[in-house]
């Protein structure tokens, strides 16, 4: 294994050194500033490098039409459940402040150019792009532009789409690529960790993985025997609190209990220590369950996000309803994920191509863009 290693906040992460630990909050703190600041202790209590946020702003997310989820409180919109995690910029500068107050790395993903400009009015050290916006090619850009590191995840994606998201943030001084499975909970048996030695390879770059799975050890242990310098988890105080993610989050004393076995891992010399951490992970669980959790190397959809492969990621959407025969304009589109019920769109590498076409038919706000909705512009050959 070459050593490939990601440097931020004047520390170098590397699988063979010290492995990043990324407590990933997200929005559990559901815009409470005191819960954020509970979450943020555990976090650090646990020995944690790094508490991670989200800065959400439904209209950067998704169309208010795109579908219904299930919540212990009743049916409610996706929309309307990003809308009730907004909170203003000074709730991320109060967090930015304690983060630093306890000794954690702050960091934040933004999913729009406006999250991204709030989110750099806090000098973060960092910058995380999380996997439905690694074809979000303007923002992907502007990250770029701020030249400061980037954790950029992978799930839901082809070896294609690494290449043209690494390719838009090239810019970059510093990056590291999270390979990830887009399912909460994921499979343990579907994380193919082997192709993080192939993604790095492939790539140059230092990797590591954000973990769905609910088990606390089985895919941290075995990533960081692949090369990891990255590991993200969420935490969570409970897994029964209503936040989206809270059902496959860590609770604090499994948190605490997988930052110290990779703490532990990593003490242990290379090649040593994958040898080591494979064969410790074959007693506990069995050698087939390990040779399936690390499978075969090839980046590849895994079985449980295929079907919602262009349906996370962003693709071109219509902000409302237009007759045949008019132009699209600049406010007419968004790059929007799918999500629930609406039809995907277009690639996002294709916005400049619409904006200014023509329609040959009436489309819907929602719906995705597609090439047979215009007159003035043709599908590429």
């Amino acid at each position: 294994m070459t050593e490939r290693a990601f440097n931020v906040a004047g520390r170098r992460f590397s699988g063979f050194n010290r492995v990043m630990i990324i407590a990933e909050i997200g929005t559990g703190h559901g815009g409470n500033i005191a819960k954020a600041k509970d979450l943020i202790d555990a976090a650090a209590e646990s020995g944690a490098d790094c508490a991670k946020f989200q800065i959400v702003y439904a209209d950067e997310i998704l169309h208010p039409d795109t579908g219904f989820v299930n919540l212990p409180g009743g049916k409610i919109r996706l929309y309307d459940r990003f809308r009730e995690l907004e909170v203003k910029p000074d709730f991320y500068a109060e967090i930015a402040a304690y983060c630093e107050k306890k000794g954690l790395i702050f960091l934040a993903s933004p999913f729009g150019l406006k999250s991204l400009s709030e989110l750099e009015a806090l000098n973060p050290p960092c910058i995380k792009i999380a996997s439905p916006e690694l074809n979000h090619f303007p923002l992907l850009r502007a990250t770029a532009a701020t030249r400061r590191p980037i954790v950029l995840s992978s799930g839901v994606s082809r070896l294609g789409d690494i290449e043209r998201a690494l390719e838009a943030t090239a810019d970059t001084p510093e990056r590291v690529l999270l390979h990830c499975v887009t399912s909460y909970p994921a499979p343990e048996e579907e994380y193919n960790l082997s192709v993080l030695e192939s993604l790095s390879s492939i790539f140059d770059i230092a990797v590591g993985v954000s973990d769905h799975s609910l088990d606390p050890v089985l895919v941290p242990l075995l990533a960081v025997a692949m090369g990891a310098a990255v590991i993200e988890k969420h935490i969570c105080l409970s897994r029964a609190d209503p936040g989206l993610d809270d059902p496959v989050a860590l609770p604090p004393d499994a948190f605490t209990r997988m930052v110290g076995e990779v703490r532990r891992s990593c003490a242990i010399s290379c090649q040593t220590m994958r040898d080591e951490i494979v064969a410790e992970m074959e007693r506990e669980y069995g050698k087939e369950k390990i040779i399936r959790v690390l499978g075969n190397g090839k980046k590849e959809l895994a079985p449980s996000e295929r079907e919602n492969y262009t349906r996370t990621n962003r693709s071109i959407h219509y902000m409302r309803n237009i007759q045949a025969g008019n132009i699209v304009e600049e406010g007419d589109l968004a790059l929007l994920r799918t999500e629930k019920v609406l039809t995907p769109g277009l690639s996002p590498e294709w916005l400049d191509t619409v904006r200014g076409a023509r329609l040959s038919r009436d489309v819907t706000s929602g719906a995705g863009a597609v090439w047979e909705d215009f007159i003035s512009r043709s599908s590429p050959r």
